[in-house]
């Protein structure tokens, strides 16, 4: 179609734009081109009428074989005995698609991270890290004679605490139906060989999460913080547990404010005994 608010630079002419190109209709100069074809990739099969999409999912490392792999599809017209043919067709290619028992542990491993992830609200990018650190552990050989549970909890665990994002060892050890003993393996073998640059979690990272629990108000939980970041100052922070010392700001917070919390509401939201948030609650003048 020719345009009207271009002209050629040599003749003046109108300019003739083609899908990617733009021509002078007299002198036939090439003003402008773009080779790329921008629109989707579709492509028609006669066998596969109802997605005829070319392109396929994206890459993932959350798949054992990164998501190349291809699958036998599912067709309605086709006949009793070539359904029973697909059928085992479908079912040798999916046992052929694990070709050793290491990448049997991958696709278990995997699968149970997916599934801990979304039970838990985890984002993608945490599901992704853990993946690709199962995969380093198994690169530098350290599953030998240790759990898959145990490393499918210290993986989600540690790429929780790479991308600051507040879960208890006790929340993940139970969703991934591990001891604390094999959790405490992977994790050590982890940090050790891997080399795993991790900082120690801050209480204030469990503050939002155990206030939206506890249906505590946005006033309690800004006067936990701020009795949070006093334990920092005064050093009742050392040594204790930070999912503790979060649920005893939150209590001390809501005794403040008049609310009826009682210890055992706050200790068992942090996967904490009452005793270790009665003794943060004490320093903190309570």
């Amino acid at each position: 179609m020719p345009s009207t608010d271009v002209r050629c630079p040599d003749c003046g002419s109108s300019i003739y734009t083609d899908s990617d190109e733009q021509v002078c209709e007299d002198c036939g100069l090439v003003v402008e081109t773009d080779r790329l074809d921008r629109g989707p990739e579709w492509r028609s099969f006669d066998d596969d009428r109802i997605n005829p999409k070319r392109t396929g999912a994206p890459l993932t490392v959350a798949r054992h074989d990164r998501g190349l792999s291809t699958e036998i599809g599912y067709a309605a017209d086709l006949s009793a005995t070539k359904r029973r043919q697909f059928a085992r067709l479908r079912r040798q290619h999916n046992r052929a698609r694990i070709r050793s028992k290491r990448e049997r542990n991958q696709i278990h491993a995997f699968t149970r991270i997916k599934h801990i992830a979304s039970d838990h609200s985890l984002p993608t990018q945490v599901r992704d890290q853990a993946c690709s650190l199962f995969r380093s552990a198994q690169n530098e050989d350290l599953l030998r004679g240790r759990s898959i549970e145990g490393f499918v909890a210290a993986c989600l665990y540690a790429a929780c605490r790479l991308t600051s994002i507040s879960r208890t060892v006790e929340e993940i050890t139970t969703a991934s139906q591990s001891t604390t003993e094999e959790f405490q393996a992977a994790y050590d073998a982890l940090n050790r060989d891997l080399g795993l640059p991790v900082e120690p979690t801050h209480p204030r990272e469990f503050l939002p999460r155990y206030a939206d629990r506890l249906d505590l108000s946005m006033a309690v939980e800004r006067r936990a913080r701020e009795l949070v970041e006093r334990t920092d100052k005064e050093g009742i922070l050392v040594g204790r547990n930070p999912s503790g010392v979060a649920a005893a700001c939150l209590y001390t917070a809501a005794k403040e404010h008049d609310v009826g919390l009682t210890q055992r509401e706050a200790a068992d939201v942090a996967s904490v005994t009452p005793v270790t948030l009665r003794t943060t609650y004490q320093e903190l003048g309570g």
